[in-house]
């Protein structure tokens, strides 16, 4: 629930500011240079950052802590603290020199000032990646000593950074100065987010020691560990890029509308998915005993947090579905961002709904894999996904729309659609491996079964309600459909099924 509380505040501050940026770049060439710009150094956060390390070093350092050997975890964090440092400074230096080549190879549909804008806004945000890195150990730390508020929450003075500069320059400001201004308040917010969780992480080590001693074995185990993590990840931040660059190829708006859906995909990814996933992985990486206690331990905490997992998760795939202009309407309609646009962003939405439940549940089987220091077998099933994925959204993006006589910029739906169908490819490897390592886990059919329909029933209700109301704003709309939404869903579902009275009390 804490790192639910903390991601709800980052995500809330991200809605907001997405809100603002929708407001003064819509679905423009600058706002698609601007996300373009985001996805590169970001690729350096996410390989070296928060999904990384989560799998590679809060195993063993919750385990040498688990283990009451205190100094040698303080070592290995050090340790940690110093390789990180190294490389991720090596790395922001090499892409600013490279940022050309990047934007060649991850957006080629970039062409005159659209391209030079979005090298000028890479070059600008790779130090804040660079910054974020180490932000991810700080996490990895608190995470650990199961401080979960502080680190997942501090990504909102990120946020707020990027609003104060698009409210500070958005009225004077060209859209292609105001990205620039964003970007340089992205890598102020990545250094005050690093900062904030410094006192609390060193405190917890009783002060910080960097050192280059590789010969430390836990040191050792986390590098092993880092390295099929580090493809892994790699392997789904491609899956990322492909999808940004077919959208490239595509109408103007496809980029920045597909950030729009993914901010709001995100949410319950984040909320549901990443916060069970994120409490569970140091609780799972305590487990000590026989074998067999170890794997009755991870079955009984992979039961709860599924059933967590789909009560939150099912709801939210088929508002999606069937609400999703609702939804976005409600967040970004503002200024030069329009109700044709939010029907755009319902669109790629509905596509995201098909792997949300894989997706978000994939993350906790993954993480019973890492905490059982096996880091090498998701990474297979991540590159069957990301083929999969590869295959599937260029077929849907490309050839399919002018085959269904529809315009080239729907195809973009046709992205996340696929991603969907891949993510549950990966879900069923993941989950079939899984039971053969730690017997097989209880199926969760029936309640599943309930959920499904009690969330159809919501969003019939819903859309009945939506076809009813007269023209008012979009906010109105969204309490006016939404709360009854979710209203019957609870009812149908029953109280007994509430996560509250079982899942999470288990």
């Amino acid at each position: 629930m804490l790192v639910a509380a903390g991601i709800f505040l980052s995500r809330i501050a991200g809605l907001v500011r997405d809100r603002v940026f929708a407001h003064y770049f819509g679905n423009s060439a600058a706002a698609d240079a601007f996300r373009a710009a985001m996805r590169i150094p970001n690729f350096l956060q996410n390989l070296f950052g928060e999904g990384v390390l989560s799998a590679s070093f809060i195993p063993v350092y919750a385990g040498l802590r688990a283990r009451d050997q205190q100094q040698e975890a303080r070592r290995v964090a050090g340790a940690v603290f110093a390789l990180l440092a190294v490389v991720s400074s090596v790395l922001v230096l090499l892409g600013v020199a490279a940022a050309p080549i990047l934007i060649d190879v991850i957006a080629p549909g970039f062409h005159g000032p659209k391209r030079e804008l979005t090298i000028s806004l890479v070059r600008i945000l790779f130090p804040g990646a660079g910054l974020l890195v180490m932000s991810a150990w700080c996490l990895g730390i608190l995470n650990s000593h199961r401080r979960f508020l502080l680190s997942y929450s501090v990504p909102v003075l990120w946020n707020l950074a990027i609003i104060a500069g698009l409210l500070a320059a958005g009225a004077t400001s060209t859209q292609e100065h105001l990205a620039v201004v964003a970007a340089w308040a992205s890598v102020a917010g990545s250094a005050l987010q690093f900062v904030a969780q410094l006192p609390a992480v060193l405190a917890l080590l009783q002060g910080l020691q960097p050192t280059f001693n590789l010969a430390l074995e836990g040191v050792q185990t986390v590098l092993r560990n880092f390295v099929p993590v580090f493809i892994s990840r790699g392997v789904v931040q491609l899956s990322a890029y492909i999808d940004s660059l077919l959208a490239s190829l595509l109408p103007d708006g496809a980029v920045s509308g597909l950030a729009y859906a993914q901010t709001i995909y995100l949410l319950p990814v984040s909320l549901f998915g990443m916060a069970v996933s994120a409490s569970e992985l140091p609780e799972m990486s305590s487990a000590t005993g026989t074998s067999e206690e170890v794997a009755s331990h991870l079955r009984t905490r992979l039961q709860s947090g599924l059933r967590r997992i789909a009560f939150f998760i099912i709801p939210s795939a088929v508002l999606f579905a069937t609400l999703g202009d609702v939804v976005a309407g409600a967040i970004y309609i503002s200024g030069k961002f329009t109700r044709a646009d939010a029907i755009y962003v319902w669109a790629i939405l509905a596509g995201s709904a098909i792997g949300l439940l894989a997706s978000t549940a994939g993350r906790l089987n993954a993480s019973a894999f890492y905490a059982l220091k096996d880091t090498r077998t998701p990474l297979r099933f991540a590159i069957i996904r990301v083929a999969a994925t590869t295959i599937l959204g260029y077929l849907a993006a490309v050839p399919l729309p002018p085959v269904l006589f529809i315009d080239q910029k729907w195809g973009v739906a046709g992205l996340t659609a696929s991603a969907g169908i891949s993510g549950w490819i990966e879900f069923v490897l993941l989950r079939r491996a899984l039971a053969q390592r730690i017997g097989p886990i209880p199926s969760q059919g029936k309640y599943a079964a309930r959920l499904w329909a009690a969330a159809l029933a919501a969003a019939a209700s819903g859309y009945a309600i939506r076809s009813v109301l007269p023209g008012m704003h979009p906010i109105l709309t969204a309490a006016a459909t939404l709360v009854p939404f979710a209203g019957v869903y609870l009812a149908l579902c029953g109280p007994e099924n509430w996560p509250g009275r079982r899942g999470l009390r288990r």
